[in-house]
């Protein structure tokens, strides 16, 4: 959880006493369940000045060797300031309310306010904050309001600069757009007044505490056995590999899960606008882009860092997402050496998906004829994999293309894998992902680097025949 360091006034010892037996209870409690969304629906404005006088206490003390050291020490210095408090101001309260203030003041100044029972909340996968009065969340693909607010918009912009400053970025008039991350991986994007005309907004995309493995995409019907053993071979085969789709399709968690199917030995570099990639192996080296300061200079982009990765000796380079020229570099890569790399790019089809790298090549700034383009292309890309978020919120792979060359002009595809939706029943999509029969060209490869597949993960039965 982000933590807010208190200024350190001159003068004055820090104050040592020991904390109330009913506070260190709050603060136990508070680790074992997070703040609720009904503990904040109850609080009034009394709670709210209470929260005030604590907070005032707090940036009034010195730092103590106590705070540095001890992980667990402004929790527990806040409950013991509400149990102070409390007596101070003589306000009867049960040990259910004393509990719950704790939590809500801990929430308030050490976490992320109202949006904390919303984080702690697993079937939440997106909070979307307009304004201080309205709160979204995502729940199973479908959108809906909650009863959760923030006091104002400075409120709003407390939380920002809480999760942003320790990451070395910033959000103010002159930086009103920024993407960070928060202690979990989770993805959050805020932009502000003048630009945002309903005020601070943010919109955080929740992660897994556990990144998803195979075995949950196919719990979930995002995909079968046959694919999955499909994927993990071209992912063992060193083919390169782009994953395409909408926004929130799950581009991120196949590329976790591709990833997680690179043997342990490899060293892999991985390339993010913020670092989001939950690898698992030992040898991952983490880059991730730098904003421009206050002059508007040190800004270091996915492309600057896709060159330098090649003088990291790397395995395998994992690209977040391309979005710009950085795709050019990719392919390069890809070409001279660095098989078995990976990336994610926003495309409605693998057609699409081709389209935008040859739009993305050329705003590189070179003047490349489009066939040099699409030839590298197709020298480079084995495989997209299309994702989709469907009409009842499900996320799935609907199909797996293999690039099989040129004619002409013209970059050729077959598709091995396809989602045939048989209709729509109780509100979710009925359908399955196939094989289309076909039998891919890089076989051939994997078979070289001793991979061999069965014929049944082609939808054959393997009889003399079939």
């Amino acid at each position: 959880m982000p933590r807010l360091r208190f200024s350190r006034p001159d003068g004055g010892p820090a104050s040592e006493r020991e904390t109330p037996a009913a506070a260190d209870s709050a603060a136990i409690t508070l680790a074992a369940r997070p703040i609720s969304a009904s503990d904040y629906a109850s609080s009034s404005n009394e709670d709210r000045d209470l929260i005030a006088k604590v907070q005032a206490r707090l940036v009034g003390e010195p730092e103590t060797v106590a705070a540095r050291r001890e992980a667990d020490y402004w929790p527990r210095r806040i409950a013991a300031l509400v149990s102070e408090q409390i007596e101070t101001l003589g306000r009867p309260v049960t040990e259910r309310d004393r509990t719950r203030l704790t939590r809500y003041a801990q929430a308030e100044l050490l976490g992320l306010g109202p949006l904390e029972p919303l984080l702690a909340d697993d079937s939440v996968s997106e909070i979307m904050v307009n304004g201080p009065n309205q709160i979204w969340v995502e729940r199973s693909g479908k959108i809906e309001l909650t009863s959760a607010t923030f006091l104002n918009d400075e409120h709003i912009r407390r939380i920002i600069d809480r999760i942003i400053s320790p990451l070395g970025r910033r959000c103010d008039e002159t930086t009103p757009m920024v993407d960070a991350r928060l202690a979990d991986g989770s993805r959050l994007n805020a932009i502000i007044p003048p630009l945002c005309l309903n005020g601070p907004t943010l919109t955080i995309r929740k992660f897994f505490k556990k990144p998803l493995g195979p075995s949950d995409l196919v719990a979930r019907g995002a995909a079968t056995t046959e694919l999955i053993e499909l994927l993990r071979a071209c992912v063992l085969g060193h083919l390169n590999i782009v994953v395409s789709g909408g926004t929130g399709t799950g581009k991120t968690t196949i590329l976790n899960m591709l990833s997680s199917f690179i043997p342990d030995g490899e060293r892999i570099i991985t390339i993010e606008n913020a670092a989001e990639l939950q690898l698992q192996q030992r040898h991952v080296i983490t880059l991730e882009t730098r904003p421009a300061n206050i002059e508007g200079r040190g800004e270091v982009a996915i492309r600057d860092l896709v060159v330098n990765s090649l003088r990291m000796r790397p395995d395998r380079i994992v690209i977040g997402e391309c979005r710009a020229g950085e795709a050019l570099d990719m392919l390069q890569a890809m070409n001279t050496g660095h098989d078995g790399s990976m990336t994610t790019l926003h495309a409605n089809t693998p057609r699409d998906a081709i389209s935008r790298l040859e739009t993305m090549v050329l705003m590189a700034g070179l003047d490349l004829p489009q066939r040099a383009i699409r030839e590298q292309i197709s020298a480079a890309v084995h495989v997209i994999i299309q994702l989709e978020r469907l009409q009842d919120g499900s996320r799935k792979i609907v199909k797996v293309n293999e690039l099989t060359g040129m004619e002409g002009d013209v970059i050729t595809m077959s598709e091995i894998f396809t989602f045939q939706q048989q209709g729509v029943r109780e509100g979710k999509v009925v359908g399955k992902i196939v094989p289309t029969g076909i039998r891919p060209r890089f076989l051939e490869k994997l078979q070289q680097n001793g991979i061999n597949l069965p014929p049944s993960v082609f939808g054959f039965s393997g009889r003399p025949g079939a």
